[in-house]
């Protein structure tokens, strides 16, 4: 027992007695034994069983034994050595041929043969069922071998004439027409009552001879499967459904398609539609309004009721710089209410970027702080730089002279004269203390 896979060792109350008791029950069928576990077997024919019966135990039937090898061997089955001294099994049919113990099994169902118990057919080791099924059928239905010279082939089975029947109401089938649904055999009666499908149109069963046309659920025989306004048939055409009921292309299109925003024509059934929020072209008539190209799946921009590609809307509608007349992608500035490139927004005297930069402007032109100051502005009467005004720069005027607020300043003691009384003596101005001190 040590010789076999643990879970084949047939020790009480273990998986492996389960496994014997199932091999003893399949491999030596009470009804291939003997007569009376036989129900099956017609009078005429119980002479016949009885001379297999004795023919198989005479020339085939042996019990194999275990014994301890005084010599190596060969196992018969996996031609590896069975070495002296180690455990075989002698089959006395086969002469001094030996096998591992778990390589003792029958030549069909490759399982262990229950207790050693085997026949010798074609010289090959077999269990007694399938022995027998090498010389006699096998009833699919009852189990028992076919004596009789009549039976049923059917199903890549054999079957006695009156045990091939109908799954559902027990009729044989024998000589009549059948259908396999789920490997068990139906009549053809049974078949239609239990499976077919009832015609949408007619309400009368699709029987195995007509042809089943189904869409969405629903079923009709070929004859059936008609247009539900003009009746002509759908066999092999296009179709469309509306509410449960279907139409040929025609009908359909007349009742219920929808219209191209291009064209104006119908989507006829099958035509490829492209769709955007609540509008609808053909395939060729999603196109561009300006260049005529059809979209597909690039991208495009809508505008009002226009559809526009990439590039024409751009050529079209895009921003230009008021000075290149380019487009502006990124980055642009707007002065007075015109767009410009950022590097196109310069000083109008020395060039350089305005943009992010103090600026003003003369005469619609703009200009840097710098180039303003030395083209336009005041120029102050003390220091003679310019005075632009630009960040609030606060100035004084009198009698067409300029001073910056801290140049405005008494011209002997230097003291701020912004918001003060002044006296001018040619081109100084004084405080009132200093001039009266000039003057005496």
């Amino acid at each position: 027992m040590s010789q076999l896979p643990n879970h084949k060792v047939p020790r009480l109350g273990t998986a492996g007695e389960k496994y014997r008791e199932r091999n003893l029950v399949h491999q030596l069928p009470a009804q291939d034994l003997a007569l009376t576990h036989c129900r099956h077997v017609a009078g005429e024919h119980q002479r016949a069983f009885r001379d297999f019966i004795e023919a198989r135990n005479d020339i085939a039937l042996d019990v194999g034994f275990v014994r301890e090898l005084n010599h190596s061997s060969e196992c018969r089955k996996c031609q590896r050595v069975i070495r002296h001294g180690e455990l075989a099994v002698i089959a006395p049919r086969f002469g001094d041929v030996t096998w591992h113990p778990a390589c003792f099994v029958c030549h069909t169902c490759d399982q262990l043969l229950v207790d050693l118990t085997y026949c010798v057919y074609d010289e090959e080791i077999y269990c007694e069922r399938h022995y027998a099924q090498q010389l006699k059928p096998r009833c699919a239905a009852c189990d028992e071998l076919i004596f009789s010279g009549e039976y049923t082939k059917a199903m890549n089975k054999d079957w006695h004439s009156g045990h091939f029947s109908c799954w559902q109401c027990d009729e044989s089938l024998t000589g009549q027409r059948y259908v396999l649904r789920d490997d068990h055999p139906y009549c053809i009666k049974c078949y239609e009552n239990v499976f077919a499908n009832t015609c949408d149109e007619c309400n009368r069963l699709i029987g195995i001879d007509s042809k089943d046309l189904s869409y969405k659920e629903k079923h009709w025989h070929e004859a059936c499967f008609l247009c539900n306004k003009c009746r002509m048939s759908l066999v092999d055409k296009q179709f469309g459904s509306k509410a449960e009921n279907i139409y040929c292309g025609p009908c359909y299109d007349a009742q219920f398609a929808t219209r191209c925003d291009g064209c104006g024509e119908i989507f006829r059934a099958g035509t490829k539609k492209m769709e955007y929020k609540t509008r609808q072209w053909h395939e060729k008539c999603f196109a561009c309004c300006v260049c005529q190209t059809p979209i597909g799946t690039k991208s495009f921009i809508p505008r009002e009721q226009e559809i526009y590609c990439t590039g024409c809307y751009e050529e079209k509608f895009a921003t230009r710089c008021i000075k290149c007349d380019k487009i502006i992608t990124t980055g642009g500035v707007t002065y007075k209410q015109q767009p410009w490139h950022r590097e196109c927004f310069t000083c109008t005297n020395c060039n350089t970027s305005l943009a992010g930069q103090r600026f003003t402007s003369r005469d619609e032109k703009p200009y840097c702080a710098d180039c303003f100051g030395e083209l336009f502005a005041k120029r102050c009467t003390a220091c003679t730089r310019p005075i632009t005004g630009i960040g609030g720069t606060r100035f004084i005027s009198f009698e067409d002279r300029h001073w910056h607020n801290d140049c405005f300043i008494c011209a002997t003691c230097s003291n701020s004269l912004v918001g003060k009384g002044f006296i001018t003596d040619a081109s100084d101005i004084l405080c009132p203390d200093c001039a009266k001190q000039r003057l005496m």
